[in-house]
């Protein structure tokens, strides 16, 4: 399950920049999955759940948002972005497109608590 890797990762993200905001604590993440990331966003969140106590984040929430698809089209140069995996460009029919997004994870938002000084 290589999705605990990746929350492994996220904590070491959300402990450097909430002690560089001089946070108390991390209220929520927000993560960006492509669904050609090979995640189960489920397993992200539990795996998220079960990292999270004894840490600045023990009490945040994880959100995931899905990324759609992001092709651009090698023979009209159209842009389409969508959910399901088109293997044909929507504009001309061609099926000489190049996936741009889609199969990335980012992290969208950290919400931090600052305590007043």
């Amino acid at each position: 399950m290589h999705e605990l890797s990746i929350i492994a990762g996220l904590f070491e993200i959300l402990e450097e920049k909430a002690r560089g905001q001089g946070a108390s604590r991390v209220t929520a993440v927000t993560l960006r999955v492509g669904r050609l990331s090979g995640v189960v966003p489920d397993l992200l969140v539990s795996a998220f759940d079960a990292c999270k106590k004894g840490t600045l984040a023990g009490e945040a929430r994880l959100e995931i948002e899905t990324a759609p698809f992001d092709f651009r089209c090698r023979a009209c140069g159209g842009d389409d972005v969508r959910d399901d995996p088109a293997v044909a460009c929507a504009a001309c029919g061609s099926s000489d497109v190049e996936l741009r997004g889609g199969m990335d994870i980012v992290v969208q938002r950290i919400e931090v608590e600052v305590p007043d000084p």
